[in-house]
Parts: C-alpha cells; structure tokens; sequence
C-alpha cells in the first residue's frame, strides 16, 4: 500500500508539475484545422490543378493531419475568376491560381505572375527569393488580408493555337486571342482582339469560331485540352509569358490563427510545390511535344523576327505605362527591371553561353 500510495502521489506530481510546460504544446498538437482551397483551373488538370492537390496533400502529411485540406477546382465553390476575393471574405483558406487574373484588384499584381520578354522561371524564382519581389507581393496584396506565396511555374510558354499563319503583324489585326495579363494589352495594342476567359472555355471557343486563337501553356496542358484537333498552327516562342508564375493566396486571418509551426509548414509546402511544378512541365512538355508532332501533325512554327521585334517595341510602351499607374506599381517596376538588367549580365556568360556552346 504505502509503495502504491507513493508511486501514486510521484505519478500525480508529475503531471500537474509538467502541465504547465507542455498543455500548450498538447492542446496546439490536438488542433486540427479545415481548410478549403479553390483553384481557377479545372478538377485535376494535369499540372496546375494537380499542384494545387499536390499542395494540399503535403501540408496535410507534413503537418500529420492537423491541417486537413479539400481542393475545388474552378466553379466547384466559385467561379475561376473570383478565387482572390473568396479567399480575402474568408469563403476559403487558401486559393490557387495566377496573379494577373487579379488586375481588376490591382494592375500592379500582373507583375508576379508573368511579364512579356520578362523574366524566365529561373531568374522569377531568383528575384522573389531573393531579390526582394516576395516582400513586394506581400506588401501589395496585405490590404486585402492576403499572404502570396509562388506555388509552381511553367516556364517559357508557347506563343499560342492559331487558324491562320502569322507572317507579319499586320496578320495579328482582328485577330480574336485568348491571352490575358500584359499580353492582351500588347495584342490589342497591335490590332488585335483580346479576350480572357477561363482555360475549361477555349476549346468549344476555338471550335466555334468565337476565338481565332489561344495561348494556354505548352505542349503538356494543351496536349491535355486538344488544341491540336481545332488550331492548324502552334506558334513559338511565348514572348508573352517567359516565366509564368502560380500562386498560393493564403486568408492572412486564418494563417495567423496557426502555431508557428504550422505557419512554416504551409510556407515550406508551397516552396516544394513551386519547385515541383516547373520540374514537371520541363519533363512532361518534350513528351507532349514529341507526341503533337510525330501522332497529331502538328506544325511548330516560329514567330517571324520582325513580329517578335514589334511586340518587343508594344511590350515596353505597356509595362512602361503600368510603372506610372501608381506609387507601388512603379515600385514593383523599378525592382523587377534593375534585377533583370543584373541578372542578364549573368545569364548571357552562363545559360546563354553554354546553351550555345552545347548546340554547337
């Protein structure tokens, strides 16, 4: 009895002696959280809906289950176009999707996505990490109780599915494109038609004549979408979006109300998927390539060289004029032109350079 008695009373000591060092900690541990995510891209599309699943699943797993994750693709809970503004009412957690999509919010927030003759995803990569841009995007979207993280990017795309060849600009006049951000804006500004809509849109759009052409992505996604049975010309390169960047948006409210662990594990889990991403697409697009060429016939042209030089000249008169918009426009501006005048010095002596030496 007295042995009991005392193993007893070293046992209840314990507890309460420890409760105060580590009830926190259990209580934090017990928390489970129910996100929801909603994506502007179509259920499971092969590369940008499965990094958004992809996304969910790691900071599931990495979490041990304590933040538990159901992804929506677009119009599941809302439309692909309103995910900003779901995930800034707190309608959602999280979101995926592409910051120009959100110019209505801010022109300044195109510049995170994609510049056209910008930056590649290598040298994006570089710049949000390290170059300040990350610290610029969380400052831009903070009034709207959003922390952005890059969450995966596609690399150098192709300039797009057209129903006519594109001898000369002059052949871009009237044309009805699908091509959103600053790109539409230099296609309007050389006569042609920009229209923005949802990527689930385009195929039956190009079948029906409603577009004349379509950018998406790249041999991958648009292997995927079928472009190939309803566009004779597949033109590169994709001048318009060299380096296009996803996002995670993330209802800064909700991150705030996670312990800091769980706070890091988010973070990092969009940083793996960032990578992941552009892994997959350098991959899986010389596949989807090799197959359009050699099953489906597709003919690969190159823009001619005066094209690309006058949408080079329109490029700049566009991302010029967005720098006077406002005081952060021309922040973001001023920060993204003096890394990519820093970063090309470096790039022509090494990417470049040893690109070209390989071709040789």
């Amino acid at each position: 009895m007295k042995r009991r008695n005392f193993i007893q009373k070293i046992g209840v000591g314990s507890v309460v002696a420890g409760a105060s060092l580590t009830a926190p900690h259990i209580a934090k541990a017990a928390t489970q959280f129910k996100w929801k995510m909603v994506t502007a891209w179509p259920k499971n599309f092969p590369g940008l809906g499965t990094n958004a699943n992809l996304l969910a699943k790691m900071i599931t797993e990495m979490s041990g289950g304590r933040i538990k994750i159901k992804v929506y693709g677009a119009k599941e809970l809302v439309p692909a176009f309103e995910v900003f503004d779901a995930v800034s009412k707190g309608v959602a957690e999280m979101g995926h999707g592409a910051s120009y999509y959100w110019k209505g919010k801010s022109e300044a927030t195109q510049f995170f996505s994609t510049v056209p003759f910008g930056l590649t995803a290598q040298e994006m990569n570089a710049w949000l990490y390290y170059g300040g841009g990350l610290e610029l995007w969380r400052e831009l979207y903070k009034p709207f109780g959003l922390i952005p993280a890059p969450t995966g990017n596609t690399g150098v795309q192709m300039a797009g599915w057209f129903n006519k060849e594109i001898n000369n600009i002059d052949d871009l006049k009237g044309l009805k494109m699908r091509i959103p951000g600053l790109g539409g804006e230099v296609l309007r500004r050389a006569g042609g038609v920009s229209v923005n809509m949802p990527g689930g849109e385009l195929f039956t759009s190009l079948q029906s004549g409603a577009l004349d052409a379509t950018e998406w992505v790249g041999p991958y996604n648009d292997l995927a979408f079928g472009f190939y049975k309803v566009a004779k010309y597949y033109y590169y390169p994709g001048w318009h979006e060299p380096g296009s960047a996803a996002e995670a948006l993330i209802n800064e409210k909700a991150f705030k109300q996670l312990p800091k662990d769980l706070q890091q594990i988010v973070l990092m889990a969009c940083k793996a998927a960032n990578m992941d991403m552009i892994s997959e697409y350098t991959a899986r697009n010389n596949q989807a390539l090799d197959v359009l060429t050699n099953k489906h016939k597709v003919q690969v042209l190159a823009l001619p060289q005066d094209v690309l030089k006058k949408l080079k000249v329109l490029s700049d008169e566009v991302v010029n004029e967005l720098a006077t918009k406002d005081a952060m426009s021309k922040k973001i501006f001023d920060s993204v032109v003096s890394f990519r005048s820093q970063v090309t010095r470096w790039g022509a002596i090494s990417e470049q350079a040893y690109l070209q030496a390989r071709s040789l």
